[in-house]
């Protein structure tokens, strides 16, 4: 295993309630609380502040394939950003990922994040099973 690199984006003590609250917008506020807990159920972990914005779940060490280094990172996560809900799937088999996006509906993806304007715009099984299928892969 490499040597871990250091990132700015590491877990914190800041409270993921008061961030969840000060989401300002209703319906991506609502989306948020329903990701945390679809994300609580599959992972059995409560949920932690990464950085100033993401939500994260369980602790891993990711290492990235094109360029070999290592960080700690969560083994699942998004934020939910003024734009768009970004979760974080890096990990998860490629062809698995791809059969679930199938089936999933309106979203964008870049590297490992898959981006969704809202909640009701994907089916929230196909969304689960991805959750499931990328912290399987960890």
């Amino acid at each position: 295993m490499a040597k871990l690199a250091k990132v700015k984006t590491t877990e914190n003590e800041a409270s993921v309630d008061d961030f969840v609250n000060g989401v300002a917008d209703d319906q991506k506020r609502k989306d948020t609380l329903v990701l945390m807990d679809m994300m609580q159920k599959v992972t059995k972990e409560k949920p932690k502040m990464w950085g100033a914005s993401l939500i994260g779940f369980g602790n891993m060490v990711y290492q990235s394939p094109t360029s070999g280094r290592a960080v700690e990172w969560f083994k699942i996560g998004f934020s939910p950003r003024k734009a768009n809900l970004s979760i974080h799937v890096m990990g998860i088999d490629p062809a698995e990922r791809e059969a679930v996006l199938q089936k999933l509906g309106k979203y964008k993806t870049d590297g490992g994040c898959v981006y969704i304007n809202k909640l009701a715009d994907v089916d929230l099984a196909a969304l689960e099973e991805m959750i499931v299928a990328t912290v399987k892969g960890k």
